[in-house]
């Protein structure tokens, strides 16, 4: 049996709660297509900044670093904050994605049978949101310039490699997913602001360059507050979309509440030799301990690591099991038994996860 290390950072609030039946779902299809997990569970976040001063030790760094993939649950508290008003969370979420160059947020956007969309013409919505995750006006984080508390300032910092990067994995996606479904025509979009910025102009020409590499799959370019109309309009339209850093961030939540909320988004922050998985929810900690949580968007994330690992290490078993947890979250959805609260269910977290697994066996037998 093949084993890999996960590192597992349950975080705050609702986050060690959702993680938990990850975790679960992840060993049940482990069991099933025959691959072993081995945890090793690092305390980070703001309850620890709060304890020791320290959101993430370099040692917990380190662990992350050696570990075959990182599994997150959420990370935050709205009252842990930096004296600038920074919120402690991005100590480790900015610290990971900088420090193991996790240059690609990927964020699947997709309409469940069972799940009600608050658009009218919701059903049908399937395609990926790609966020450049380290440069743009992020990498001024901790670097801006506060002048007397009068003048403050923050740089956009764009570069060739970092750009050529995201939009190559933009490419690679768009053509992964029409080789998964020969009915899908690829195209891949660009959001930006190329009509008003230097940087965003600079974004979209080296897009253009990358898209010249691909003929077989379409491309196009739209201004960011197009994209915001367009998401609401058109969803369908869309396949790959890459944005630049906060762009991304924006478009990424808007796309989450066409199809049921932030607890149907999973989120993969993905490099080329690492990567990190979690919900793109926050940690909620007014629902903490109820078991309320919706761990669909964990238990997806989790569908993604296993998908993710599967390419690197070319492991057919962990492709299998990455499309039946994919499948068992479908199924359950669509009968209601994972269905939580957000969603107008009564599942509770637990309920949800025993759900997931109760499908995922029963598809093995």
């Amino acid at each position: 049996m093949t084993r890999y290390n996960v590192a597992l950072l349950p975080g705050d609030g609702v986050g060690p709660e959702v993680l938990d039946q990850g975790i679960r779902v992840l060993d049940a299809a482990g069991e099933i297509f025959g691959v072993e997990l081995e945890y090793e569970r690092l305390e980070s976040g703001a309850t620890r900044w709060q304890r020791t001063g320290t959101a993430i030790s370099d040692g917990e760094f380190e662990l992350a670093r050696a570990s075959d993939a990182m599994y997150m649950g959420a990370i935050g508290l709205p009252e842990a904050r930096h004296p600038d008003g920074r919120e402690v969370s991005g100590d480790v979420m900015f610290g990971l994605r900088f420090g193991l160059d996790l240059y690609a947020g990927v964020r699947p956007v997709r309409t469940y049978a069972g799940v009600s969309s608050p658009l009218v013409n919701g059903a049908g919505i399937d395609y990926l949101v790609v966020r450049e995750n380290i440069e743009g006006i992020f990498a001024s984080r901790n670097a801006g310039t506060n002048v007397r508390d009068e003048v403050v300032t923050d740089t956009i910092v764009t570069t060739r490699t970092g750009t050529e990067k995201v939009m190559r994995k933009a490419f690679e996606l768009a053509a992964t997913r029409s080789r998964v479904d020969p009915t899908r025509h690829p195209k891949v979009t660009c959001v930006d602001k190329s009509n008003v910025l230097a940087t965003y102009a600079f974004f979209r020409k080296i897009f253009g360059e990358i898209a010249a590499e691909h003929p077989d799959i379409d491309s196009e370019g739209v201004y960011v507050d197009a994209m915001t109309l367009y998401q609401v309009q058109r969803p369908q339209s869309f396949d790959v979309v890459v944005a630049e850093n906060l762009a991304g961030d924006i478009i990424s939540d808007l796309s989450s509440a066409t199809v049921g909320g932030l607890g149907m988004a999973p989120t993969g922050d993905i490099g080329d030799d690492h990567a990190m998985f979690q919900p793109a929810h926050g940690t909620a900690p007014d629902i903490a301990g109820q078991g309320i949580a919706n761990p669909a968007a964990t238990i997806l994330s989790g569908g993604m690591l296993l998908h993710w690992l599967g390419q690197q290490r070319s492991d057919d078993a962990l492709l299998r099991a990455g499309d039946a947890v994919d499948a068992a979250v479908a199924e359950t959805l669509a009968n209601g038994s994972a269905a939580t609260r957000d969603l107008g269910g009564t599942a509770t977290t637990e309920t949800a996860g025993q759900a997931v697994i109760a499908a995922l066996r029963a598809a093995a037998e």
